[in-house]
Order: C-alpha cells, then structure tokens, then sequence
C-alpha cells in the first residue's frame, strides 16, 4: 500500500525529488504569468519570496563560518607530489576570474531592481576608509559579527579557528566535519524552496516595477555567461600556456567536452569529481597527485563563483550609486576570490558569499540578500555554466601543474 501511495503521487515526488532547475523555471514562468494577470495577487505573494530571503540571510552567516573553519582544520598536506604549483595555478585562476568580472561590470554597467531602505548602504568616503573598515572588521567580536552578519570578522574568525584546529584531536575535527555537514543540510533544504520563493520574488518586482526587470536579468545574466566564456576560451588558455610553454587548447577543449558539459548538467562540482578524476587517468596523470587536487579543486578552485560573487557585488553597487575606484575594485577581487574559495558545494552555494563582498562597501545585509534572490532568478543558467567553468578547470590546472618544463640550454 504504501509503495502504491507514493507511485500514485508523481506530483510530490516531482516536489521532493525533482530538478531544481526545471523547478526554478516553473517558478519563475508562473511568476511572470501572474504579474501580467493579476498584478494585485502578484504584489500579495511577495511574502514568499520575503520568507526565502530572510530564510537564506538566518543560514548563510552561520554556514561561512563553518564551512571555511572546517575546510582549513581538516586540510591534510600532501606527499611528494605536484600540489604546489596546482594550488597556485587554482588561485591565480580564480583571482584573475575575478578581475575579468570587474573589467566587464566596468565596460558593462550593469543595475537591478532592489527594495531600498533607509540604512540600505552607507558608502565609504574612499580608500583609506575602505581599509579601516575593513580592519575594524576583521577584529570584530566573532558572536557580534554572527549576529550582526558581518561576514569580514566571519571569514577571518573561521580561518583563524580553522589554523587553530589543524593541531586539534581527530574526535574534534570529526565533530566539526559532521557540524559542517548538518548546516550544509539545512541550506540544502533552504534552497529547496527556492522556486516558491522565486516564484513571489518575480511576481512581486514585476508587479512593482514592471517588464523592465526582466531586461536587467537578461543584462545581467548576459555579462555573467561572457564572462565565464572568456575566462574559459581566452584566461585560462594564457595562463596554461604561462606553465607549459605550448599550444594550450587541445587541453582545454578535452576538459570542456568531457568534463564541463557532464557538470553543467548535474550542478555539482563535488558530485562531477569522478568524472574529473576518470578524465586524469585518462589524460595519463600520476594518482598520488590527481586524488588530492581534485577533490581540493572542487573545494577552492572557484572561478566561475569568483566571477558571480564579483559582477552581482557591482550591480548592487552602481545601483546603489556607490563610486568604485580602482584600489577598491582589486580590493574586491582578493575578497572574490578568497571568497568563492569557501563557496558550498550545494546549487547556488556562491550566491551566499555576495554579502561578504557587499560589506566592503557599507551594503546592509538586507540589501545584500535582496541581491542574493536576484541571483536565485537568474541561477537557472548561472549556476550551471558557473558549474560546468569550475569543474573542468579542476582538471585543466590539474594537468597543466602536474607537466614539467625541460631547462632550454643556456
């Protein structure tokens, strides 16, 4: 009886066990349809899309700082291996990926509909209160800046316990692993809800705002996807060619064939890390090395959240009004991409590390979160190709850190 009470429910099953992808495009169809119809029950709905956010914005603090204290405590060094210059090429990488979405939400200014409030932001003065404030940041009470989300003093306190715990008993370590697991279980479910929450997200702006919003998601989602395909076909090509001194791109297009599309389709770095590591035996590489950086680039190698965290960051900001100058754009790039190095691993965990990036520049969390939702609506795509640049890049850096240089001949 029960086997056939499930079987004869395909609905909930589609519910709990059904694409999140397919769902969020649901979500997102049925909100505009609902805001041409019936604007008035548009604007009544936003209540949903109110509950994701806030539902995300209780979570994401608590998840920064357990994910990245647990990834640093239970990093184990490795052997005699190639992992020096694979973890440089990863973080160079994800830093120059960074830099190109800064370039391009110059070239490119981009602005989105966001609900404004009175202490919405509150805009630095200039560089040197860019860095006081991001000193007096760091210092922060660790209880104060979870409650008070202050993801700077978040990020430097998970660190700082993380390095602490590398020299803690294994019971410890274990217990913060199963600690990490359990919060990323509940954004998991979250998440979940996502195309309810879309769903009153996009009828409510609509409604408010009108069909525009729709042109400033396809803007936005439009220099996003260019960046990441330039990072892919022209950044991480150079910087291939840097450390193996030859024609970069059959490399290139074989990790992109085999290993990009597979993880464009299941969103998941860490669920495509077989596949990476199938690709390297494949491609000839040494075990010992390729066991260890791929699992770890599926962690830290992050280009494509690097590239997300940065061109949203910036959207808020030039709607906001707020004046970049250059120091304060590299300045973002470093927090991009040691950002997007503490990216979850669940769809759309990248988009939880935007308020990190937003505080620089006196963002409320408020706002950021608003940001949060509009990256959600645009995620159907984002994430996907986000996914597909990271996890293929895992095996590129892989193979172009494990290739030696011969000495030419003096």
């Amino acid at each position: 009886m029960a086997r056939s009470a499930h079987s004869s429910h395909p609905l909930l099953h589609f519910v709990t066990h059904g694409s999140l992808v397919g769902q969020i495009l649901i979500g997102l169809l049925a909100g505009v349809a609902l805001a041409y119809g019936f604007p008035e029950a548009a604007r009544s709905v936003g209540l949903l899309g109110n509950l994701f956010v806030t539902a995300l914005k209780s979570i994401a603090p608590i998840l920064v700082f357990v994910l990245v204290s647990a990834s640093i405590a239970n990093h184990h060094k490795g052997s005699q291996t190639q992992l020096g210059p694979i973890l440089m090429l990863y973080l160079v990488g994800t830093f120059a990926a960074a830099l190109v979405a800064v370039v391009a939400s110059f070239m490119f200014p981009l602005t989105i509909q966001l609900q404004l409030t009175d202490a919405a932001v509150s805009p630095p003065s200039g560089v040197l209160e860019v860095l006081k404030n991001l000193l007096l940041s760091v210092v922060d009470n660790p209880v104060h800046a979870l409650l008070e989300a202050n993801y700077i003093g978040i990020l430097a306190w998970a660190v700082g316990l993380g390095i602490a715990l590398r020299h803690a008993h294994g019971a410890s370590k274990t217990m913060l692993l199963d600690l990490s697991e359990s919060v990323s279980f509940i954004v998991r479910v979250v998440i979940r809800t996502a195309p309810v929450g879309i769903f009153g997200l996009v009828a409510a702006t609509i409604a408010d705002t009108g069909f525009d919003a729709l042109l400033d998601y396809a803007r936005l989602l439009g220099v996003l996807l260019g960046c990441m395909v330039f990072v892919a076909l022209v950044v991480n090509p150079l910087i291939v060619f840097w450390r193996i001194r030859s024609n970069p791109y059959p490399l290139v297009f074989t990790c992109l064939r085999e290993s990009g599309v597979t993880a464009f389709f299941t969103r998941s770095s860490a669920a495509n890390i077989p596949v990476n590591m199938a690709l390297c035996e494949k491609l000839g590489l040494e075990e010992d090395t390729y066991s260890v950086s791929i699992p770890l680039g599926a962690t830290i190698n992050m280009a494509g959240a690097a590239v997300t965290i940065t061109v949203l960051t910036l959207a808020a900001v030039n709607t906001l009004g707020v004046s970049v100058d250059l120091f304060t754009a590299l300045l973002l790039s470093v927090v991009a991409a040691v950002s997007a190095c503490g990216a979850s691993g669940v769809a759309g965990g990248s988009l939880l590390l935007i308020p990190v990036a937003c505080s620089l520049f006196g963002i409320s969390n408020d706002l950021a979160m608003q940001v949060v939702g509009v990256g959600f609506i645009i995620g159907v795509l984002q994430d996907s190709a986000e996914t597909a640049l990271n996890s293929s890049t895992d095996v590129l850096f892989t193979a172009a850190g494990s290739f030696r240089p011969v000495s030419s001949p003096e």
